[in-house]
């Protein structure tokens, strides 16, 4: 992390040593939506309603513990806590920006941990959940995308991130309502995490889960095509798309993805997915790099693009982070980016910049990666390089 990082733990508990992702070999009930949870039961010889009366104790009353569960026989309870558990992501440290946006480090196996963010605003309160440890796809002006890959998350440490700021926030769905979206923008690529993904998504828009409404869930994708359409195939939630570039040359150069799914094929995909659900709309994200992609000529390319498919664009001024090349756009030529596609009819927004005090905007996510694709390395490598060429 750009933060100060956390001395070396003491060896964990065995309750903090399953929350890190070391099995104990039992199934932990995060990891399982309501269909899933009621199959479980049923191999257990329990009827489906107590799967229900379950997922109200972990999600509604934030109750991990069995014995708590009141409303269950005590035969249930201490059959339960003979076969299954239910474990949260172990929590290194937590931290909150002056603007309150809060950020949580999430110890997983092995050394890795991942990073969730809070950011609560005076309508609505926003979530951001990993579903990576790291990430494989390299985009250049992420942070994450430095720090390399690990390995999927599943469902169980996806939900558990929920969690974890839900039982924070005092939230309670249907009542107390502080969290009230989330979105999967976090570390690494949601789609090629496709199941746990969706079942944890399942999670959050189930009224016995977290309750959220399907348009409050959202999905970010750099773009891969098969994989959206997969999507629009078994789920019901907001769709973004990580663009940041209006032409093919340059795409290419910022995200490698797009040599193997260019702007045409992705915005056909999209456009498929908007044809599923009547009202959809795609959220573009364009993150904003000086002197890169934030010329006015690049906003009336992308002005083109938008007409091919039912979108709203997000301008996203960029978060720096230690060793990037890039810049933030100044702000008047990010207006001047927003102004000529609002002439044109292209809703656009430009995101407000939250919690980079603690590194915990946009592109900003690093956590802590044992990389397996030699890119932390490769990153160090041009730094030192760079300082090099400097002195």
């Amino acid at each position: 992390m750009t933060a100060a990082t956390p001395a070396p733990a003491a060896r964990p508990s065995a309750t903090a040593a399953r929350a890190a992702g070391l099995a104990s070999g039992k199934p932990n009930l995060f990891g399982h939506d309501r269909n899933g949870l009621r199959a479980l039961f049923a191999q257990l010889g329990e009827k489906p309603y107590r799967a229900d009366q379950v997922m109200k104790w972990m999600y509604h009353r934030h109750v991990t513990d069995f014995a708590q569960m009141s409303d269950l026989g005590k035969a249930l309870r201490d059959k339960l806590a003979q076969a299954v558990e239910i474990v949260p992501p172990n929590t290194i440290f937590e931290k909150q920006a002056s603007d309150g946006t809060h950020k949580w480090l999430l110890g997983m196996d092995g050394g890795n941990a991942i990073e969730a963010v809070f950011i609560p605003e005076t309508s609505r309160g926003t979530l951001c959940v990993s579903s990576q440890v790291g990430c494989a796809l390299a985009c250049q002006f992420c942070s994450t995308g430095a720090q390399g890959f690990n390995r999927n998350l599943s469902a169980a440490e996806i939900v558990g991130q929920v969690w974890i700021a839900a039982r924070h926030l005092g939230n309670v769905p249907h009542h107390q309502r502080k969290l009230t979206n989330v979105v999967m923008m976090g570390m690494g690529e949601p789609l090629l995490n496709f199941d746990n993904v969706v079942t944890a998504m399942s999670v959050m828009r189930d009224d016995l889960g977290f309750g959220l409404a399907n348009k409050r869930v959202t999905l970010s994708t750099a773009g891969l095509v098969p994989m959206i359409d997969k999507l629009g195939e078994v789920a019901d939630v907001s769709l973004a798309v990580s663009l940041h570039a209006p032409n093919d040359e340059l795409r290419s150069e910022l995200m490698p993805i797009n040599r193997k799914y260019p702007i045409k094929a992705l915005l056909e995909a999209c456009l498929r997915y908007t044809q599923r659900r009547a009202r959809t709309t795609i959220t573009f994200e364009y993150t904003m790099l000086k002197g890169v992609n934030d010329q006015p000529a690049h906003a009336r390319q992308l002005v083109k693009l938008m007409r091919k498919v039912p979108s709203k664009v997000n301008l996203i001024p960029f978060n720096t982070f230690h060793g990037t090349q890039f810049e933030r756009s100044d702000e008047a030529v990010i207006r001047a980016f927003q102004k000529i596609l609002l002439d044109a009819g292209v809703l656009t927004t430009v995101r407000r910049t939250r919690g980079d005090d603690i590194d915990a905007a946009c592109g900003q996510l690093k956590g802590q990666v044992v990389d397996r694709t030699r890119r932390q390395e490769e990153f160090r490598r041009k730094l030192e390089g760079g300082v090099a060429d400097a002195a």
